[in-house]
């Protein structure tokens, strides 16, 4: 029985206590479509070219904005050929943790576990922040009340939180219809901006290379790949798809591809909507308005106004999206030890991670409530808490997924090599190298320009703690991991083997030579 692990790993009591079905997700929940929506409804098209766009335009300057998601997709294709390959062998809700551990050893997959909790969980919260506020600004413009962000921030929460607990094949339709609306909207401004560019007409400038440089280079790599954050997803949810050794695979560059050519489209839309000599100054000015004013110009009020209602809906499915990937790497967690074993089991109804969804939702309360409380100026202004929850928690979370995603990209290569099969494997193991090289740099960049991207002053606390949130939860979790090595050797053994250590564990029990 090859595992690349002993496999003498004994259960310990709290986890021996839930072993069968709830320790298990649904399996064949999900095919193909049903997963590529899941996972691209986290890159929130519409929030990204409404939002990230103008901002990169705006505030770092950088024209090329549509070479650079070009640019990121090629990055990312190639890290997802070593990432694809190690989804072959490994099927695990935790998929960023669970392939580190089994590249790099348990340790590491206790570390990287935490990050990922961490990282996720903080992206999912921040978005509550933007979404009350639309909201709020919705109530006080067609309805004239108003409403304090807080409010249709919780109720999110609380509507998020019961979705989570019902099965994943509901929540992808979900996800599915308000993403596909999303990019058909979205597409339809791409031709409106085509069939009315502005004075410079339809110009490929923003894919000249020598658009990308300046100071403001570093951090829109930074905002830009947050973008793509979600296609790196599809192996959570390997353990609920038909076929995972296919689909997951599949899903991962079919998502890479679509993000890259649709964002860079829409990104080279924008430059010809407004000029690509005026796009930086334009995006300065009206910032995440930028895009609703074009559509009031070219579309009129009514198809503005729904956007602006598929803009908030765009949000609620990435928060679902997130929120799922949390709650499964919470059971990963659970299932393997290293959080308590109530986190491994899954709803007997539904055979969704319940104890991981509920965790995810009282987190989301506490974070929305802390910011709630510090906020003088609930409604009306955008320097309030409100988006400081957006932007800071959103720019911690693509720092960490980013470190899990180079991590990943030599745990890849470190497997292959154990398994003493790197030969066959040298051209991915090249790319997992090249990708891991290439986001190990985009990280240190994140890390230098951290005040630029939450807006604070050079120096400030904040270009410190916030990223320290991501490090704090590494050097956490590597402790966490040597502890259990040393006083808990069997459930340190365990990390990163998922459901293959619930089959060992049953062999062990019909026969005890095994």
């Amino acid at each position: 029985m090859a595992t690349g692990r002993s496999t003498t790993l004994g259960t310990p009591p709290e986890i021996r206590t839930y072993k069968g079905q709830d320790r298990a997700l649904r399996a064949d929940r999900l095919g193909t479509a049903g997963l590529l929506l899941s996972v691209l409804a986290a890159s929130a098209p519409l929030m990204v070219v409404a939002g990230v766009m103008p901002t990169t335009f705006g505030v770092m300057g950088i024209v090329g904005q549509p070479l650079l998601f070009v640019i990121l997709g090629v990055v990312l294709a190639l890290f997802g050929i070593g990432y694809a390959e190690m989804s072959r062998h490994v099927h695990n809700a935790g998929a960023f943790y669970a392939y580190i551990a089994r590249g790099l050893g348990p340790t590491a997959g206790a570390g990287a576990s935490l990050v990922a909790l961490v990282a996720y969980s903080a992206m999912q919260v921040g978005v509550y922040g933007i979404l009350g506020f639309e909201i709020s600004n919705l109530f006080a413009t067609y309805l004239q009340i108003d409403l304090a962000w807080w409010i249709p921030a919780l109720a999110a929460v609380a509507l998020t939180g019961a979705l989570g607990w019902l099965k994943i094949d509901l929540n992808a339709k979900v996800l599915g219809v308000l993403l596909l609306i999303e990019v058909v909207l979205v597409v339809i401004f791409d031709i409106a901006a085509l069939a009315k560019p502005a004075a410079e007409g339809i110009s490929l400038h923003a894919f000249n290379p020598e658009t990308l440089s300046g100071p403001g280079l570093g951090t829109a790599l930074c905002f830009c790949i947050a973008a793509f954050v979600g296609f790196e997803q599809s192996p959570v949810y390997a353990e609920e798809t038909s076929k995972p050794h296919i689909v997951v695979s599949r899903v991962m560059f079919l998502a890479v591809g679509f993000v890259a050519l649709f964002f860079a489209f829409s990104a080279w839309a924008l430059t010809v909507a407004t000029g690509p000599s005026e796009v930086v100054k334009s995006s300065a000015e009206a910032g995440p308005g930028l895009l609703f004013q074009l559509t009031e110009d070219r579309l009129g009020t009514t198809f503005t106004d729904v956007l602006h209602v598929l803009f908030v809906t765009g949000m609620f499915a990435a928060m679902l999206s997130f929120h799922n990937v949390v709650a499964r790497y919470a059971f990963a967690m659970g299932r393997e030890g290293l959080l308590p074993a109530a986190f491994g089991r899954t709803n007997p109804g539904t055979g969704a991670p319940a104890t991981g969804s509920l965790l995810q939702t009282v987190v989301s309360v506490l974070v929305v409530l802390a910011f709630a409380v510090t906020d003088d100026k609930p409604t009306g202004d955008p320097t309030t808490p409100v988006l400081h929850l957006f932007t800071w928690m959103g720019n911690v979370g693509a720092l960490g997924v980013t470190l899990l995603m180079a991590a990943a990209s030599f745990a890849v290569i470190a497997f292959f090599v154990r398994r003493g099969t790197a030969g066959a494997q040298i051209r991915r193991l090249v790319a997992a190298g090249a990708a891991g090289i290439a986001l190990l740099a985009i990280a240190v960049y994140t890390v230098k320009d951290f005040d630029v991207l939450v807006a604070a002053e050079k120096g400030s606390a904040l270009s410190w703690v916030l990223p320290g949130i991501i490090g704090a939860a590494a050097v956490g979790g590597l402790l966490y991991g040597a502890v259990l090595r040393r006083r808990s050797p069997e459930v340190h053994a365990r990390i990163g083997l998922g459901n293959e250590a619930f089959r060992l564990d049953q062999a062990a029990e019909a026969d005890p030579r095994t």
